[in-house]
C-alpha cells in the first residue's frame, strides 16, 4: 500500500473536527472505549448519542467498503485468529487499566495538553511497537 498524504491529511482533519464537535456540542470526549462502555451500561439520557456514535463508526466502515474497497486490506495478516482474539482482549484490558484508548488519550487528550494522556500515548505506542516486533519476528518468524 502506498502512502497517500492528501487523503491521510483529510482523514486526520475529519477525526480532529469530529472530536472537537463532540466536545463542543455535547461536552464529551471522543474516546471510543468510554463511549462503548457507556453504551453497554448507560445512564438513560446518555445511551442515544453513544449508540449513534458507534453506529456511525460501523456505517463509515461499511460505506468505505462499498464505495472505496481499495482503501481496505485485501488479504489476511497471516496471524492466527486466536492471536488476533487474544490481542483484542488485551487491548480491552489495557483501555480499562489506562482509563482510555488511543482516541481518548491520543487524539483528545494530547490536543488538550494532558500530561496523563501523553504518558498513556507513549506507553501504548511503545507497547504496540514491541508487540508487533515480537509477533512478526519471534512468534511468526518473519524475516
Amino acid at each position: 500500500m502506498n502512502f497517500t498524504p492528501i487523503p491521510a491529511l483529510l482523514g486526520g482533519a475529519l477525526i480532529g473536527l469530529s472530536a472537537s464537535a463532540l466536545l463542543l456540542l455535547n461536552g464529551r470526549v471522543a474516546g471510543v472505549s468510554g463511549i462503548l462502555g457507556g453504551a453497554i451500561q448507560p445512564a438513560k439520557a446518555e445511551s442515544g448519542w453513544r449508540w449513534a456514535f458507534l453506529l456511525g463508526l460501523l456505517l463509515g466502515g461499511a460505506l468505505l467498503m462499498r464505495f472505496y474497497p481499495a482503501a481496505l486490506p485485501s488479504a489476511g495478516t497471516g496471524v492466527p485468529l486466536f492471536v488476533v482474539a487474544a490481542a483484542g482482549l488485551l487491548v480491552g484490558v489495557g483501555t480499562q487499566l489506562g482509563s482510555g484508548c488511543t482516541s481518548g488519550h491520543g487524539v483528545c487528550g494530547l490536543s488538550r495538553a494532558s500530561v496523563r494522556s501523553l504518558a498513556a500515548t507513549c506507553t501504548f505506542m511503545v507497547a504496540g511497537a514491541l508487540s508487533t516486533f515480537y509477533v512478526q519476528h519471534v512468534f511468526l518468524g518473519i524475516r
